[in-house]
Order: C-alpha cells, then structure tokens, then sequence
C-alpha cells in the first residue's frame, strides 16, 4: 500500500513535490496501513519535458542513471537518492523508484566500464531489443556481462535505501523472463529486502508459477485509467471495466508475498501534469471509485494510490481510511469471482479468522439493478447470517440471501457472520 507518482505527475515530479505527498502520506494514510512512496518514471531526466530525442541524462560512470540534481537536489554530489530515502526512513515510510529494464543506450554508445566487474556496457547490451515505447535503453544479454550490469545497479539501488523496485517493458509488451530472473536474483545478492514489481500488463496468466518465484507483484492488465470502459487515448490501457473479468482469472494466484497487481488507483486529483491526459480531477464517479476499490480489496491488489495526495478532497480521503475494507484486502483469503454475469459480479472471501465470510456484490450496468442471490450457492453454508455493510460502517441485520439495489457501475461489500 501506498502512492505513486505516475498518475499525476509523468515524467516531472521534483524532490519538493515528492515530499510534500509523502509527507501527507505519512501524517494522514500511514496508520492506515500506507507506507510506500515511489518516485516512477524519468527521475534521472534533467529536462522531462523535451521531446525523447532531446533528453539529457543524469548517468555516473559506469553507465547507471543517477538522479537529475536539478529536480532532486538532495541528490547533488554524487550521493543519489540516499537522502531522500533517510528522510522517508524517518518518516516510517518506505522508499521506491522505477525503472525500465536494460541499460542505457547512452552508456553502450561510450561503452563505459560495468561497476564491480571486468565487462563493459557493450557486452552486456542486445543491441537488436528496444522497449517499443521507450527508447532509453537496450535490452539485456542472458550472459554473466548482464547479470553484471543488474549486480551493479541493485548494489547502486540497496546503497541509497530503496525498498521497492517497479521494472518496466518487462512483464508485458514484451514479457523478458531472462531479464525478470536476473533482476530478482541481483536484488537476493544486496541482502536488502527489495519489493519486485513488474509492469506494464497484461502479464501472461500461464506464467504465474514463474512470475511468483522471482518477484513479489506484476501488473496483470494494461494501464487503468479514470475511465469506465475504454480509455479513448492509448491502446495499451483500460478502464474499471476490463478489470473483472482480468481479476477473476487471477485471483487463484494470490499468495502471501506474491500478488497480482490490479495497477494503481486513479483517484481524486490527477495532475498537474498527468502521466496521460489533462489535470483533472478523476473522471469516475463515486460509484465507480468505491467499485474500483472493492475489486481491487477482494482481489487483494497492492494498493498504490495515483491521485495528488496534496490535494485530496474528503470523499478521496475516505476511501482511502476504511478500515474495515483495507482489511479485506490484507487479510482476506480464497477470494473468488462466485458469480459473473455480463450485467452483475459476486465475489466472496473468507475473513482472515475464519469466523466470518465476505460478498461484494457489483452492477456492472448503465442502468439501476437490483440483485438477489441466495448464500448457499455462494458456499455460505449456514442458514442465516448477519450482515454489516463495511462503507457504511453499519449493521443491517439477518439474511439468508443478498438482495441489494444497486446505481449504475455501484456496489456493496458486507461482512456475514453465521447465526
């Protein structure tokens, strides 16, 4: 759990604007269970806002990007994000970054020296494998000079404090299962504990097994945006929509420490310069926000909050500090899609002490619905239940069946207890 800079910010959050929501993060959401912070794409980029063609790049000398001390001047000397991370330590945050796998094209073109090692950057580079949409780096040779250069830039990472490693153009678009081993395998090398994350989605749902030896979450669609169904803008993205159905083959392989990452929640405001589209606040209503994160709680997601936390509106704040539904979410176990229909989903859970289950009822119609289902084919198997709707923080009594009306795109979560 915790916030990305992505959503709101693309390429160009700087050291002052990181801090700022972190520190929101840590006095508002982090006895909530919120604790990660993670600087996403570009933070080595002394001019984001150029064209790709124009960038200028903050490298040390052995081809390791460093942080742009024009953005983040903790980092000036030489001494990266090591400040920055000190500081969130003391916050009782946790620090991450993101990067894209490989190594810099840059770097390959003055074949500079690999850190620690009797290689180059030319050796360990496949100059023939280029990110489709980013254009930074090549692509890593399964070769001891590979396994080098990841050494040396997990060795760079677990010296400044990172906790938490998002790689990109690595899970999907294309799916690198050499590059994905050998990151995993120089994070164990640091002794630190580093968080894997693997983006972008969908990965590939035959790969579970593998993708849950080596890292600890990996997007599972593309990116979810703030719409309901498609999103108009970028064929490699979706809206809340898509999600289900995507959820609900996943959710066999949620396991302690290696989950299915449903992506992050565009939520509240999303700028001032969004990682797509114009600064706005977040086009879902408020039906829709709370369906996005009940799916995501019983999916049992990581939960990295988009939206600027510097400006976040009541509502927002909410959703974010329901206790009872993040508790779903970290502790929930055999959630399950128990039924799915083209105009209405249950999903039910079982409570981590086992005394109690859990339904999220969904309607997935533009039109008003009511739904009723009876508990027993559900696997409910007592006669009565007692039934509290958890956002609502309030107890409706005794049922045997579900019977709720529902707005369009809305929902309910309840906790039903055997009577």
């Amino acid at each position: 759990m915790g916030w990305n800079s992505w959503d709101s910010y693309g390429l160009t959050i700087t050291e002052s604007e990181f801090m700022t929501n972190a520190d929101w993060l840590a006095q508002h959401l982090k006895n909530f269970g919120w604790q990660y912070a993670v600087v996403d794409e570009g933070w080595f980029l002394q001019n984001p806002e150029a064209k790709p063609a124009r960038f200028q790049y903050a490298m040390d000398q052995n081809g390791r990007f460093i942080p742009a001390a024009n953005r983040f001047p903790s980092a000036a000397s030489g001494v990266g994000f090591k400040p920055l991370a000190d500081h969130l330590h003391s916050l009782g945050l946790r620090f991450g970054i993101h990067i894209v796998r490989g190594i810099p094209r840059e770097a390959v073109a003055k074949n500079v020296p690999i850190a620690g090692s009797h290689f180059s950057a030319a050796d360990a580079a496949d100059q023939s494998d280029v990110c489709p949409w980013n254009q930074d780096m090549y692509g890593i040779r399964a070769s001891p000079a590979g396994q080098a250069h990841y050494d040396s830039i997990a060795r760079l990472y677990a010296s400044w404090g990172v906790d938490f490693l998002k790689v990109d153009c690595i899970a999907s678009h294309p799916y690198k299962h050499n590059e994905i081993r050998m990151i995993s395998e120089a994070l164990r090398k640091t002794g630190r504990p580093i968080v894997l994350s693997l983006s972008p989605g969908p990965a590939p749902l035959e790969k579970a097994a593998e993708l849950a030896r080596w890292a600890q979450m990996w997007r599972i669609s593309n990116d979810v945006w703030d719409h309901w169904g498609v999103w108009p803008k970028r064929e490699w993205s979706q809206g809340v929509l898509g999600q289900f159905a995507v959820a609900a083959q996943w959710a066999p392989a949620v396991a302690p420490g290696h989950w299915p990452d449903a992506d992050m929640l565009p939520l509240g405001y999303i700028g001032p310069r969004p990682g797509e589209g114009d600064a706005r606040q977040s086009a879902l209503t408020h039906e829709e926000q709370r369906t996005l994160l009940t799916l995501w709680c019983m999916l049992r997601s990581p939960l990295m909050m988009g939206g600027n936390l510097t400006q976040i509106d009541a509502w927002t704040a909410a959703l974010l500090t329901s206790q009872e539904v993040l508790a779903v979410d970290q502790h929930a176990t055999g959630a399950r899609a128990a039924v799915q229909e083209t105009t209405k989903v249950i999903w039910t859970a079982r409570s981590a002490a086992g005394n109690a289950m859990y339904a999220a009822v969904f309607n997935l119609a533009d039109n008003p619905q009511t739904v009723e289902y009876p508990l027993q084919p559900l696997g409910l198997s007592a006669v009565t239940y007692a039934v509290r709707d958890l956002w609502e923080h309030r107890d409706l009594g005794t049922a045997d069946r579900l019977k709720v009306t529902l707005q369009p795109h809305a929902s309910v979560l309840y906790e039903l207890k055997p009577r």
